[in-house]
C-alpha cells in the first residue's frame, strides 16, 4: 500500500516542553526543519512526515542527545494518540484494542503504518514505513517504539514489558538508554521494527472498557477524514500562510518545504484540479478579507502580510480579484457591520 507522506501535527504534541528540557528553542527547531511555526498549536494541521523525521535528527543533532527520538516518545506516552486512545481504551480486549490501533491509526499518520499479528502463542505490533531514504527516520521508528511500550503498559499493566524490541538500525545511544525506555535491549539492524511479546496479553479485559462509550466515539471516527492524496491542496494553503509574510511563498520554497522537486508538486497539484497559483490566489484571497476586517491594519502592512512588496502592487490584486479598492472593500464592510437604526440614521445627519 502506497503511503501518503503527511502527518497530523498532534505528532508534536508535548515538543515544546521536551524540546526545551533538552536545552533546544522548539520554534527555532521547528523553521530550521522548514515546518509551520504554529504546529504546536494547531494539532488538527497536517505536517510533511519526511519534515518530522528531519526535526528529530536536528533535535538530536543539536541537543547532542542521540536517544532524542525514544525519550521523546516515552514523554509523550498515549497523548500522541489524540482521540484515538479513547477508541482504544474502550475496546473490550487488548487484542481489541491493538485492532483498533492498526485500523485507524491512518486518521493521524499516513507516513507509516501499524502492522499488528499473531504467530503460534507470539504477538507482534509492529510499525513500517516504505520509504527508507528518509534523515531522521531511525529517530521517528525509535519514537514509534517507545510510544507503543507506553500504550501497553496503560492497557496490560505499567509492568508490562516486550519480550523482544527490533530497530532496524544499529543503536544510536548507549545500552542503558534503551533498557531503561523500552525493558529489554533491542535487537538491532533487525528486518523490521516491532514489539514481540506473550500473546496471552491480548486476551486481557480492560477494565474500565465503556461499551456505548466506544460506540460513539467509533462514528465519530468514522466521521473524520483520514490523509487522503486530496489534503495535499490544505496543507499548502497552510504552508502559504506561514510563508507569506516573510515574502517566501514561492513553488519552489513550498516543494523544500514538503521535501519534494517543484515539477512533481505542480504535476500532484494538478491531479487533484488546481495549481500552486490558484492556491495562492486563494489564500492570499482569504487573508485578505481577514486582515481589512481590522481597521488598525494599514495597507503597506497588509500588503507586506500577504507577501507584496508595496501597497500599490497589492491593491493591484485585490482590484483584479474583486473588482473593487482594498479601501472601498474596507468601507463597505464596516458600514455593512453598523447597527441597523445607526445605518437609517446616517442620511439625516448633519453634513
Amino acid at each position: 500500500m502506497a503511503l501518503n507522506p503527511f502527518v497530523r501535527a498532534l505528532s508534536l504534541v508535548g515538543f515544546d516542553a521536551f524540546a526545551s528540557g533538552q536545552g533546544l528553542n522548539p520554534a527555532d527547531m521547528l523553521r530550521r526543519a522548514s515546518l509551520p511555526q504554529d504546529s504546536l498549536r494547531r494539532q488538527d494541521g497536517i505536517l510533511s512526515y519526511r519534515r518530522y523525521c528531519e526535526l528529530l535528527e536536528l533535535c538530536a543533532a543539536q541537543s547532542g542527545n542521540a536517544s532524542f527520538g525514544l525519550q521523546y516518545g516515552l514523554f509523550q506516552g498515549i497523548d500522541v494518540f489524540g482521540e484515538l486512545f479513547y477508541l482504544i481504551r474502550n475496546a473490550g480486549t487488548v487484542g481489541d484494542a491493538l485492532a483498533e490501533l492498526r485500523a485507524n491509526y491512518s486518521l493521524y499518520n499516513g507516513g507509516a503504518e501499524v502492522g499488528f499479528g499473531l504467530e503460534g502463542g507470539i504477538a507482534r505490533l509492529g510499525y513500517r514505513v516504505n520509504e527508507s531514504d528518509i534523515p531522521g527516520l531511525r529517530q521517528a521508528e525509535e519514537l514509534a517504539c517507545s510510544v507503543g511500550v507506553q500504550l501497553l503498559r496503560a492497557l496490560a499493566g505499567a509492568g508490562w514489558r516486550p519480550a523482544t524490541v527490533r530497530l532496524r538500525h544499529q543503536p544510536l545511544g548507549d545500552e542503558a538508554t534503551y533498557r531503561r525506555v523500552l525493558g529489554v535491549r533491542p535487537v538491532f539492524a533487525a528486518p523490521c521494527t516491532e514489539l514481540e511479546f506473550d500473546a496471552s496479553v491480548l486476551a486481557l479485559p480492560l477494565g474500565a472498557a465503556d461499551a456505548r462509550l466506544h460506540q460513539l466515539i467509533t462514528e465519530h471516527i468514522a466521521r473524520m477524514e483520514r490523509l487522503p492524496a486530496d489534503e495535499l491542496p490544505s496543507y499548502v494553503r497552510q504552508l502559504l500562510r506561514n510563508l507569506l509574510p516573510s515574502g517566501r511563498a514561492t513553488l519552489e520554497k513550498v516543494a523544500d518545504c514538503m521535501a519534494v522537486n517543484p515539477r512533481t508538486l505542480q504535476r500532484r497539484l494538478g491531479q487533484e484540479g488546481t495549481s500552486f497559483q490558484r492556491l495562492l490566489d486563494e489564500t492570499r484571497q482569504g487573508m485578505a478579507r481577514h486582515y481589512l476586517d481590522d481597521p488598525s491594519i494599514s495597507m503597506a502592512q497588509l500588503a507586506g502580510l500577504l507577501g507584496y512588496s508595496d501597497a500599490s502592487g497589492f491593491s493591484r490584486a485585490f482590484n483584479r480579484w474583486f473588482n473593487v479598492s482594498p479601501l472601498k472593500w474596507q468601507k463597505r464592510q464596516s458600514s455593512n457591520r453598523q447597527p441597523r437604526l445607526l445605518r437609517s440614521r446616517l442620511p439625516n445627519l448633519p453634513g
